[in-house]
This record gives structure tokens, C-alpha cells and sequence, in this order.
């Protein structure tokens, strides 16, 4: 078998024994005058084998039935092989005195059963017969006996299954004899050696209605290109995805509904950040995280007063920085000049604060995670946006420090977080443009000097380096 682009190559059902490799059958001419060994006209108790190892159970039978020999007019051989070694087999090959060891089983049929088979209605077919009569010398113009025989792999399970597809050739109920999965693959692969119809549909049936284990699915995965686009139609829906974007949309769905539609919306976010980490590749993570960020960014700059929303803007950066993502988010939280403009006059109305209590400490957070992810080179972000993503935020950060009120004492580990996350992403920038947002830092200074180590560090490094005398290669 062989995919691409999630597609099976279908291989056609004719009617020829190569099909299925572990399996083959031919007519045997090598049979003596036509005629029944001594005693085999009587009904037998159970299935004639010609070897003394119990394989099998007693099967009994019945007139007219299935291993019925006194009606039968077909002798199936079943010829169970041996394992060999290469090394064995080719020893045996080239010796041609020795004989291959072969246990076979015997069974009486009837020709007007077989015919449900299209493989035995091909043997039993009468220019088959006219070829082998003639190949044979012993032309019979109305043959009364037929001998085939079936070669099988030498384990109890196999010559079981192979009994079993042949006894059903007798039933007009064959899912009642289909009662696993198991079951019908261990049947499917037989019915469609001989080409058996009926079987085929009957396991595909079953197959197509129960649920599979991870290595039932791979076995019917490589039965697939054995059947027919029809038969193989609804086995392949359950498997292979119609577009190539299903897994997109699925993780999308899954993304929305967690955050706007589900009653335990905790439970439902945790369970959805664990999908997005097993099973997402990291390309399909970004496009339907981007593709949501960027509706949710849209809604909180839209409606300032939805709280859920800003709730479910925090959860998807926390996931996009999670997984490596968030290079679009950073690049979009960088380009919020008018919003953050808007933020800052809310942020000083007091009819605002009281109408969104919880709007600066959300977006805060949001700028936070994401000029953390910045600064630590989680997300390597260009020049221009690392300039820009702090110039445009500063000055909300100052506006909320200013106005405590905004967001009280408690969320003071919160501006000195960001406050630091700032000032390293300053260090990353050439001088001048270092230069002029340090200045603007100066509100994070405090009554004791030494209670703001972060930006006497950040004030000495850009001293350091613009006290340093310039390098050759770089005067004007």
C-alpha cells in the first residue's frame, strides 16, 4: 500500500490468486484416475485430513452441506505449509529426492455453492476445465469430481479462518457469523482471495458500524487498497480527512467554542491548551491561534467593557507563547498606537475606571507575557517592533502606576515585572532610540535610589557604552 496526500492507491480486484501475498491456490491436475480413495464415500464425522496432527475440531455435516461427501462434487485440498529457514528452503529445492513436508486437510464441496466465489467459479469454469483436460491428456466430456487445492500458512488460526470463509459460502446469514473486529479482519483478507463477495461486503458491513483499536485501524488501512472505491468508501471517510485542512478547522472549533460557548470554561481551556500541545504541528497551532487572537484583539478594542473577552485575549497569548507562536501577536501588539492612546485617556476618566475596574490590569498582563517573550528571545522580534512594543505600552504602564487607583497595591509585582521587561528590551536597541525611551523611565524611579536597582542598571549600561570612544570601522 502507499499514501500521499493522505490518498490509498487502490489496487484492483480481479480474478487472479496474487493478490493477497500469504495466500495462493491452483487447479491440481496431478490428481490419479478421478476417482475417491477406498472408504471416502462415506459420510465422514469429521474433516478428512491426511496427516495424524490435531488441528482442528470436529466439524460435523450435514446432507448436501458443507463437507457433505457423499453429495460433494468438489475435493478442496487445503495444504498446510511449513516454515522454513531461506536457507532450508533453498536446501530443500535444490534436493529434488527430498519431498517438502505438508500437512493437508481435506474437504468435500459443491460446485453450485462455489459459484458464489467468482475465484472457484473461474477453476470450475468449463474453458478452465477443456484446458486442463487437454493439458492432461484425459479429456472428460461430463467431469463428475473437481480437485482443488488451497495452499495455507501452517497455524491453527489461519486453516480455523480459511474453514470458516468456506462454510459460509453454504450461509445466506453471514453477518450473524461476524461478531468482532478480530473476527471480520481475520475473514476480509480470505473472502477477497477468493473473491468471495458477499464475505466482503458482510465485513466491510461490520467494519464500516463498530469502533477500531488503533491496530485494527492500521490492518484496515492496508486491506483498503483491496477494495473497491465503494466498498472502501465509508472506511476511508472515518480515516482520511476530505481536506487538508480539517485538523485547522477542528482546533479552531475547539478554540472558540472553549472560550465563548462552554459552561466549565476552565475545564474546557485546559483541555483544549492540552490538544493544542499533542496534536497541533507548530504551523497549524500559529494559523488558528493567530486567526483567533486576532477576531478576540478585534472584540476587546471594539467593546472595552466585555471582561470575558479580555479573559479569553490573555488565555490565547499565554497559549501562542506557550507553544512558540506569538510572533504575529508581538508584531500586532506593536502596532496599537490609536488603542493605546484610547487606553490612557479611559485609563485617567473616572467614569471609565469604574466602568471597566479590571480593563488595566488585563491588557498589562497581555504586554507582559508578550514583552517577556521579547526580551528572554522566546520570540526573536524585529528591531522596529521591539521599539515600537515598548514606546506604545509605556506610556500605558506610567498612566496605571500614576493613577494607583487604577489597580491597587497588590498588582505592584506587576509593574515592576513589566517595568523590567521594558527596560532589557531598551538595552536591545541602538543608543538614540535607547536614549529617548529612558527618559520616559524616570517614573520608575523611587524615594530611595536603591529600591529600583532595574533602571540604575539600565542607566548605567547605556552610559557605559555611549562613554565609549567610537569604533574605527564605524566613524563617519
Amino acid at each position: 500500500m502507499t499514501t500521499g496526500g493522505g490518498a490509498l492507491k487502490k489496487k484492483q480486484r480481479v480474478g487472479s490468486n496474487s493478490r493477497l501475498s500469504f495466500i495462493t491456490a491452483d487447479l491440481d491436475s496431478s490428481f490419479p484416475d478421478g476417482t475417491l480413495a477406498e472408504g471416502s464415500h462415506k459420510p465422514p464425522c469429521s474433516l478428512r485430513r491426511s496427516s495424524s496432527h490435531s488441528l482442528l475440531p470436529v466439524v460435523s455435516s450435514c446432507a448436501g452441506g458443507f463437507n457433505d461427501a457423499a453429495t460433494a462434487d468438489v475435493i478442496l485440498r487445503l495444504l498446510i505449509e511449513q516454515q522454513y529457514s531461506h536457507a532450508e528452503m533453498s536446501e530443500a529445492s535444490s534436493d529434488t529426492s527430498t519431498p517438502i513436508d505438508q500437512s493437508e486437510i481435506q474437504i468435500y464441496l459443491h460446485s453450485r455453492v462455489l459459484c458464489r466465489s467468482k475465484y472457484f467459479t473461474a477453476l470450475l469454469s468449463d474453458r478452465w476445465q477443456q484446458q486442463n483436460e487437454s493439458s492432461s491428456g484425459s479429456p472428460e466430456i461430463t467431469p463428475k469430481l473437481y480437485r482443488f487445492k488451497l495452499s495455507v500458512p501452517a497455524n491453527a488460526d489461519s486453516i480455523n479462518h480459511h474453514l470458516t470463509v468456506l462454510q459460509l459460502l453454504y450461509s445466506d446469514d453471514l453477518l450473524s457469523s461476524i461478531d468482532s473486529v478480530p473476527t471480520a479482519l481475520d475473514l476480509l483478507p480470505i473472502a477477497l482471495e477468493l473473491l468471495f463477495e458477499d464475505c466482503i461486503k458482510a465485513c466491510v458491513k461490520f467494519l464500516e458500524a463498530v469502533p477500531w483499536s488503533e491496530d485494527e485501524e492500521e490492518k484496515i488501512l492496508n486491506l483498503i487498497p483491496f477494495l473497491s472505491n465503494e466498498e472502501s468508501k465509508e472506511l476511508l471517510a472515518r480515516v482520511s480527512p476530505a481536506k487538508s485542512e480539517s485538523s485547522e478547522e477542528m482546533l479552531h472549533g475547539l478554540i472558540l467554542s472553549a472560550i465563548h460557548n462552554h459552561p466549565n470554561m476552565a475545564f474546557a481551556k485546559a483541555f483544549v491548551a492540552k490538544l493544542l500541545r499533542d496534536f497541533s504541528s507548530r504551523e497549524s497551532a500559529r494559523k488558528v491561534l493567530d486567526k483567533a487572537f486576532e477576531k478576540s484583539l478585534r472584540v476587546v478594542k471594539q467593546s472595552l467593557e466585555d471582561d470575558d473577552e479580555r479573559k479569553h485575549l490573555l488565555w490565547l497569548v499565554e497559549r501562542m507563547i506557550e507553544l512558540k507562536v506569538a510572533d504575529t501577536a508581538v508584531k500586532a501588539w506593536s502596532e496599537q498606537a490609536s488603542f493605546t492612546s484610547d487606553l490612557q485617556r479611559a485609563f485617567r476618566d473616572d467614569a471609565w475606571r469604574n466602568i471597566v475596574p479590571s480593563l488595566p490590569a488585563v491588557v498589562l498582563r497581555c504586554t507582559s507575557r508578550l514583552a517577556n517573550a521579547v526580551a528572554t528571545g522566546h520570540i526573536l522580534a524585529a528591531k522596529q517592533v521591539r521599539m515600537k512594543l515598548v514606546r506604545d505600552w509605556l506610556p500605558v504602564l506610567i498612566t496605571c502606576k500614576d493613577g494607583v487607583s487604577l489597580m491597587g497595591p497588590n498588582h505592584k509585582s506587576l509593574y515592576l515585572e513589566l517595568e523590567e521587561t521594558f527596560l532589557r528590551i531598551i538595552s536591545t536597541l541602538p543608543l538614540s532610540d535607547a536614549q529617548d525611551l529612558l527618559q520616559q523611565c524616570l517614573s520608575f524611579s523611587t524615594r530611595n535610589v536603591d529600591d529600583c536597582p532595574h533602571l540604575v542598571a539600565a542607566f548605567t549600561t547605556w552610559f557605559r557604552r555611549a562613554n565609549r570612544p567610537p569604533q574605527p570601522d564605524f566613524c563617519e
